[in-house]
């Protein structure tokens, strides 16, 4: 079952879609008490809810078919959401980003201890700063994630286009109006820096064919993840498969991956529910 849906934030309409899990679902995650985990899905640069052939679709009904209720949105400016993208730098992305998880944490089968961010590209990055500014995320889940915001967003939109914001005050890209206040934010923020505030558990992807977010921050990031002294840190490396996991089969894997490492982590939580000291 999935409702469209408006998320009211200060100054945006955010358009979202809302996935339920089969009511009947045989193992369902509710475990008896009504209530669901939760997954929400946090886009890339200039991005969509929908995702690059339908990624951030089809994870949503794989995720909800095996318990999960997922929700994606898009954030201002992009998709059906009303507002300029990037208006408010990053801040404006992380502070969407929790209003999100606001409506989400007010949904009564909703499982205020099973709340999972789920970011892809400068998503990625945007979850985990989200997740170290707030405790309601219990779990990361991280796809070809942004390491270097700055650098990164620069080498996908180029150069130019950066010193043509400062010096104009905005610049096209692909008919979105980039300000200098995004790029700027963009230097201000840093996920590698920040991580460590986030104690849960985190599952790192990424494709060894991506050209736009080098694999090598997988590594990076799971090293710095191992460094805190809570939370696991799981990575894995699809072989041959590009930024947005195009293909049968590097999305198939993807899904695959990500949906046996969430039922893993579930189910470790509930063994451990049955201890007591």
């Amino acid at each position: 079952m999935e409702h469209h849906i408006t998320i009211q934030s200060e100054q945006y309409e955010l358009a979202a879609t809302l996935h339920y899990p089969p009511a009947e679902e045989e193992g369902g995650k509710s475990c008896g008490s009504g209530r669901y985990p939760i997954i929400i899905i946090c886009h890339g640069f200039v991005g969509t809810r929908i995702g690059v052939d339908r990624l951030f679709v089809l994870a949503a009904r794989e995720f909800a078919r095996h318990g999960y209720m997922v929700l994606r949105f898009d954030y201002g400016g992009c998709g059906e959401s009303t507002g300029d993208y990037g208006a408010g730098g990053m801040n404006a992305l992380i502070d969407q980003t929790r209003i999100v998880l606001d409506y989400a944490l007010d949904i009564d089968c909703v499982d205020p201890q099973r709340v999972v961010l789920l970011g892809h590209s400068l998503g990625g990055a945007v979850a985990i700063l989200t997740a170290a500014r707030d405790k309601r995320v219990k779990s990361l889940v991280l796809w070809s994630a942004v390491a270097y915001p700055f650098n990164d967003i620069v080498n996908i939109t180029g150069k130019k286009t950066y010193e043509t914001a400062v010096q104009c005050g905005a610049a096209d890209h692909l008919g979105y109006a980039l300000q200098p206040v995004f790029f700027e934010s963009l230097s201000q923020h840093q996920p590698f820096e920040q991580l460590r505030k986030f104690n849960g558990d985190v599952l790192l992807v990424h494709g060894t064919a991506d050209d736009v977010i080098p694999v090598d921050y997988c590594f990076l990031y799971q090293k710095l993840f191992w460094l805190r002294s809570q939370g696991q840190c799981e990575k894995e490396i699809i072989f041959q498969a590009d930024h947005t996991f195009s293909g049968g089969l590097a999305r198939e894997q993807l899904l695959t991956k990500t949906r046996d490492w969430l039922l893993y982590i579930d189910k470790r939580k509930n063994e451990w529910n049955d201890w007591t000291i």
